[in-house]
């Protein structure tokens, strides 16, 4: 089954925080804005300087992508799509840059990559994290996050929150360095590492894992194309240890690249800030209300990681008990 979030109450209160053919891999080898001291400090018509100028000359971003429906894969006729890519296509537009192309690359590999210059930014709805803050540069909240278990049809440990698991002694399929992971860390429930969502239904049928843990709307995603006995559990917000974790995910830039970021930023708080624009933009892939991020939820305040804090600043915005 899949959960149904139609008002604003609901939105806020489901909160929290890819494998497919080979795109053509285009090597980016970018110098850095001139933030960073590496820049070229050339500018261009649109006033831009060092990695942003040369990707408005160039017309063309390399994105790395982990193949995860619906934020970043392939469709059938082997074309980059999903809604984080639908994004950046619409900003990377209005920055004169016409062309998204992308790398696929393992979930964990994505900020390694990213900072060997393999491509330009990450395009893959990655959660802001504290740790993943002191290795790159997160763009402002794009996408509210919930978490949901895929399980085998008729859901036989009844799973339902973050807890159930915990309490059900259950063994959950998790992607190597998602969000999930760490929850399940926390909590110490038992894991297997997988390294794509369609890995993780596989360990769900094979029966390695007893339920695949990831952000819910990925698992309406898969339930709904794969013919295999599983279903989606209704989406949750994970609190662990007391605390609702509190997601967003986000297009992630190198730490120089601040020109390019602030550029970023500025078109994205546009359409964010706009329902309609953002429902144009995401709508086609799923995503709604729900999924827009609350007004006042930076990715300051994600870094930092205290959301105790931010459930107390933003809990009627988030919808959280008070």
């Amino acid at each position: 089954m899949t959960s149904t979030r139609s008002t604003a109450t609901r939105r806020r209160a489901l909160l929290s925080a890819s494998a497919v053919g080979l795109l053509a891999v285009t090597t980016a080898c970018s110098s850095v804005d001139s933030g960073g001291g590496n820049g070229t400090g050339g500018e261009t018509a649109e006033g831009g300087s060092g990695t942003l100028a040369e990707l408005q000359e160039s017309g063309s971003i390399t994105v790395g992508f982990a193949g995860e429906e619906p934020y970043s894969f392939q469709d059938d006729g082997g074309e980059l799509t999903g809604a984080a890519v639908a994004l950046n296509e619409a900003i990377y537009s209005e920055l004169g840059i016409d062309t998204v192309e992308g790398t696929l690359t393992e979930w964990n590999s994505l900020i390694p990559g990213l900072n060997a210059d393999r491509f330009d930014s990450i395009s893959a709805g990655m959660s802001i994290l504290p740790d993943r803050c002191e290795q790159a540069a997160f763009s402002e909240p794009e996408i509210m996050y919930t978490t949901a278990f895929l399980v085998p049809e008729g859901n036989p440990d009844a799973l339902d929150d973050w807890q159930s698991a915990v309490d059900a002694g259950v063994t959950l399929a998790v992607m190597g360095g998602a969000i999930e992971a760490g929850y399940a860390e926390d909590t110490g429930v038992e894991t297997i590492q997988v390294g794509s969502p369609q890995d993780g239904l596989d360990a769900v049928v094979s029966g390695r894992a007893d339920a695949f843990a990831l952000t819910g709307i990925s698992l309406r995603a898969l339930a709904e194309r794969s013919d295999a006995p599983v279903e989606a559990t209704e989406a949750f917000v994970a609190v662990i240890d007391g605390v609702p974790q509190i997601g967003a995910g986000a297009t992630v830039f190198r730490q120089a690249d601040s020109e390019l970021l602030d550029a970023y930023n500025e078109k994205l708080q546009e359409i964010v800030s706009d329902p309609e624009r953002y429902e144009d933009v995401l709508g086609p892939f799923g995503f709604t209300e729900a999924e827009r991020p609350v007004e006042g939820l930076t990715a300051e305040m994600l870094c930092e990681g205290d959301l105790e804090a931010i459930a107390d600043e933003l809990g009627p915005e988030l919808g959280l008990d008070s």
